[in-house]
């Protein structure tokens, strides 16, 4: 009986018995027999996923990586390479592992044999590919940010949880544990009430011009452009043909939002975990910032955000803050950051001016024990293993998809506000602006025939 439908169908059986031959191999019930296993697709296989998704979830025996999908063949066959050559040094074996290949991901898809899928793609192919996958019946790891825009988001996690998927966000500064100490001593009271928070984050920069380029032969452009407008393929709009260093696109609106959505969502996220607003939203935003006037990159630079919620928070977000969290309160503050880790080599952390992971206004409060009765944060070691441990439990992961959805939304509606002036009005209960017919325009996009989630068939 195949994994899956063990688990889901254990708990409903109270009668019936499963009936095996008399002499089995020892290793077909051991803990790391292969029916324990849980099969994995790798969708995207660039520089997250080489750096960050692929051994961190290798990294862990119960998953095995069977299945690789890529437009960029190179890049998939790349993968393919990763993942075999991880198992045969784990395993001492050059033939523990053949690793499917797949040039659409919606081929994988329809395979039974996976359980759950790694989305490392472009942030244009977050959503509907994992909307599909959960419609599959596919658990899902999904790099963030979410969605592109909040309408799409919103029907992410709503189908998300139709479905009944177990779902991780990407977002694992919750499983450093600085982060959730940080928002656990706020919750607890800890520098009294919480009255602001200023969020560090840095801009992009501009970029050069770009001429149009011949397509090369091992990508599938019209699949990489996807749900967004054609346009004339450059080397420097989508990633690299040699190596795995940062990639264009995250510098083009057409893919994206800039660091507002990149390392946004995981601030927003890390603060609404201290400021207790996981699954809400502000009721104001505002924002002010400086867009490249040519080039090819045109998402923004230098920027400043004001957010203000219903429980009297103010947030600042900025590039001049120190890249972190700041929370401050009535009786002193506390800051939190990475320090010096970083996901992958080419994240912008300078790492010999790296901040302290934590510090605060007075040493004594970050001693300052959490009691048995006071709040406690959802612990977590390791974002693949958290998620990874929820596939076989059903529990909620740390990132679950509708806080990654609540965090998502905070950016891009920020995003919005620095289209437009003034201040905002946003109800995060509709998911509406008040009374603003072009800020509320913003919040869906056009999707090119046949691509994206307004196409898919459910």
């Amino acid at each position: 009986m195949k994994r899956r439908i063990f688990l889901k169908k254990t708990a409903a059986t109270t009668a019936g018995a499963i009936l095996v031959p008399t002499i089995v191999p020892s290793s077909v019930f051991g803990k790391n027999a292969p029916s324990n296993k849980i099969n994995i697709g790798q969708i995207g296989c660039g520089r997250i996923a080489r750096s960050h998704d692929l051994p961190g979830t290798m990294q862990h025996d119960i998953s095995r990586v069977i299945a690789v999908s890529d437009v960029d063949y190179n890049r998939m066959k790349d993968g393919k390479l990763l993942v075999e050559n991880y198992y045969s040094s784990k395993k001492g074996s050059d033939h523990y592992m053949d690793v499917k290949m797949y040039p659409d991901y919606k081929e994988m898809l329809l395979n039974k044999d996976i359980d759950a899928v790694i989305i490392s793609t472009p942030d244009h192919w977050h959503s509907q590919p994992a909307i599909e996958a959960a419609l599959a019946g596919k658990d899902i790891y999904l790099q963030k940010p979410t969605s592109l825009t909040v309408t799409e988001g919103r029907l992410l996690s709503d189908i998300v949880h139709k479905q009944g998927t177990i779902l991780q966000v990407g977002t694992q500064q919750r499983s450093s544990p600085q982060f959730r100490i940080a928002a656990e001593l706020v919750r607890n009271g800890r520098i009294g009430k919480l009255h602001t928070v200023k969020i560090g984050l840095p801009g992009d920069p501009s970029g050069p011009e770009a001429d149009e380029m011949p397509i090369p032969e091992n990508l599938n452009y019209n699949l990489w452009l996807g749900s967004t407008p054609e346009v004339p393929y450059t080397e420097i709009g989508v990633h690299p043909q040699q190596g795995y260093s940062r990639p264009g696109w995250l510098r083009i609106e057409q893919y994206g939002a800039g660091m507002i959505t990149g390392w946004g969502q995981h601030h927003y996220d890390s603060a609404a975990w201290g400021m207790n607003t996981e699954f809400t939203g502000p009721v104001s935003v505002e924002a002010l910032a400086q867009f490249p006037k040519s080039g090819l990159w045109n998402v923004h630079g230098d920027f400043m955000v004001k957010h203000e919620y219903e429980n009297g928070i103010t947030v600042f977000t900025s590039g001049g803050y120190t890249n972190g969290i700041r929370y401050e309160g009535t009786d002193g503050w506390i800051f939190v950051s990475r320090g010096s880790y970083v996901a992958s080599a080419s994240d912008p952390v300078d790492q010999a001016k790296s901040a302290k992971a934590l510090d605060a206004s007075d040493p004594a409060i970050l001693k300052s024990e959490i009691k048995e009765n006071e709040i406690h944060l959802y612990k977590s070691k390791e974002q693949h293993g958290n998620w990874l441990d929820c596939i076989q439990s059903r529990k909620q992961p740390i990132s679950p998809v509708e806080i990654g959805h609540r965090a998502c939304s905070v950016c891009l509606i920020s995003h919005i506000a620095m289209k437009t002036s003034g201040s905002l009005q946003w109800d995060p209960k509709t998911e509406k602006f008040i009374n603003n017919d072009l800020a509320n325009s913003m919040l869906s996009r056009q999707q090119r025939y046949p691509y994206g989630t307004d196409h898919i068939k459910r």
